[in-house]
Order: C-alpha cells, then sequence, then structure tokens
C-alpha cells in the first residue's frame, strides 16, 4: 500500500494537479464510452426474431 501512494506523490510532483485531473476525466469519459459501446453491443448482438408472412 505504501507503494501505492510513493507513486501517487512523484505523478502529482511530475505532472501537477491540473494535468492529473484532466487525465482521471479522459480516464472517465472512456470509460463512460466502453461502457456505451458495451451496451449497444449487447443489443446488436441478440437475434432478430422471425417475422410472420401474412401477406400470403
Amino acid at each position: 500500500m505504501s507503494h501505492l501512494l510513493v507513486v501517487g506523490v512523484v505523478v502529482l510532483l511530475l505532472f501537477g494537479r491540473g494535468k492529473v485531473a484532466s487525465m482521471m476525466g479522459e480516464v472517465g469519459r472512456g470509460m463512460s464510452a466502453f461502457k456505451a459501446g458495451i451496451r449497444e453491443g449487447d443489443t446488436d448482438a441478440r437475434p432478430a426474431l422471425p417475422k410472420d408472412d401474412q401477406s400470403a
């Protein structure tokens, strides 16, 4: 656990608070887009129900 704290402090020192915040925002938007794509792909993967041909 202390290793993660050290890494976090080093990242803050290298990039600054503003840059880290913007990177986290980009990660959040990417995750949202990924989840939306998964949901959209899930509905596309369902088999279509056959239509009844009642015109005959």
